[in-house]
């Protein structure tokens, strides 16, 4: 009732007035659509350096197919070089007309002799940029950017789709690959360990003959890569990235080797249904991860001692020899596969952990660590502390029942 009276006391004016104004914010928005004529939309950009600044690599979206009857999506790549990396974006509207979209840009690509420089003075543009999601996948790669940007897929319509296949929910769970976004990186770098890590792809040629990229990818990607790609020919492309670059104050400083890989995977409790391959009576056998459960604690005493503890269960899932039957309907571990795939996995995490300490990265965020504990311990141990930990692995391995 009161609200009905209130209503009544309005003025018929203000009525027309709010009206009017609701009308004109309707019909005077775009509703955040885009105008696909006027657009280069963006899904990968690969960053080099030059002796001037920076050269990027563009990876545009264009329909596919002369008719647009055929589906799928083509590409083309623009390079561009600038002071900055806004002056790169800019200038692809300045050779294209079209103004540059970073909204569905899910991949950025740096080159490898980019990245031993602050890769942040790379991606500030792109931490900057309103339109950037924070979920867009960052990779290192051999050699130069724009020839992995130009490159022609093997498999899919580009190259940036090929690459962010790569690090699909499934090849995460088999602890083959890493996965960093924007996001988590410019986090690792602002804080205390100041480390991260990111992975590092390469691309090999598929001989002729066997498979080749799909219609759009040739029409697009594929004649612009045939031209820059470092192999030589715009022969397909596969890509592969079991290796890890790590980064020390946003550098870096070395590269992983699969086996480390997959200890820094199994160490982070991330492993489902991956394999390794250990020995039984002298005879490779391979084994696969049923569950993983990992942990890094750091313990300060007189030296500070860095504790990775894992816990494996694990099944047998093939041999390098023929079997019995009846070893064939096993699923379970002799005690010397046990003890064995035991000792590789302490090798490889004893590996990583050199690499980490050689190279000055803190990839299982021990300062962190030390951080939250104690800011006064912090002060006192921060420029020394990967210098003087010392490793303490616990390695636990189970056969499923």
């Amino acid at each position: 009732m009161k609200l009905r009276k209130f209503l009544h006391t309005v003025p018929m004016k203000l009525y027309l007035i709010l009206t009017a104004v609701i009308l004109f914010s309707f019909f005077s928005n775009d509703f955040s659509l885009v105008d696909i004529q006027k657009t280069a939309v963006i899904l990968a950009a690969g960053i080099d350096r030059t002796d001037s600044g920076f050269a990027l690599t563009a990876q545009l979206a264009v329909p596919k197919g002369e008719d647009r009857t055929t589906g799928g999506t083509s590409s083309v790549e623009i390079e561009t070089e600038g002071e900055t990396v806004s002056d790169c974006v800019t200038l692809i509207y300045t050779k294209t007309g079209w103004v540059p979209k970073l909204v569905f840009c899910d991949l950025i690509v740096i080159g490898e002799e980019a990245a031993k420089e602050d890769v942040v003075s790379y991606l500030n543009y792109f931490l900057r940029n309103d339109y950037m999601p924070d979920t867009c996948l960052l990779a290192v790669c051999e050699g130069k950017a724009r020839d992995l940007i130009s490159s022609q897929s093997a498999l899919e319509d580009t190259s940036s789709l090929a690459v962010s296949q790569l690090f699909s929910d499934a090849a995460l769970k088999s602890g083959r690959v890493v996965s960093k976004t924007l996001k988590d990186f410019a986090i690792d770098y602002y804080g205390v360990s100041a480390s991260s890590c990111l992975p590092y792809v390469r691309k090999t040629e598929q001989p002729d003959g066997q498979g080749g990229s799909s219609g759009g990818a040739g029409g697009g990607s594929g004649s612009a890569g045939a031209q820059d790609t470092g192999s030589g020919s715009g022969a397909p492309q596969i890509y592969s990235a079991e290796e890890t670059a790590l980064f020390a104050e946003g550098k870096l400083v070395a590269v992983l080797p699969r086996e480390q890989t997959l200890a820094y995977n199994l160490i982070g409790g991330k492993v489902v249904s991956g394999t390794f391959n250990a020995e039984e009576k002298g005879k490779p056998i391979t084994l696969t991860v049923i569950r993983d459960k990992g942990k890094v604690s750091l313990k300060l005493e007189k030296e500070p001692v860095a504790e990775l503890s894992l816990d494996l269960t694990l099944r047998l899932c093939c041999r390098s020899i023929s079997a019995p039957i009846e070893d064939i309907a096993s699923d379970r571990l002799s005690d010397e596969a046990i003890q064995n795939a035991g000792t590789v996995v302490r090798g490889y995490l004893e590996d990583l952990f050199k690499t980490c300490k050689e190279s000055g990265c803190d990839l299982f965020l021990l300062k962190r660590s030390l951080y939250r504990s104690s800011l006064k311990k912090f002060a006192a141990r921060k420029d020394s502390l990967l210098e003087t930990v010392t490793p303490e692995i616990k390695v636990k391995v189970r056969s499923m029942k």
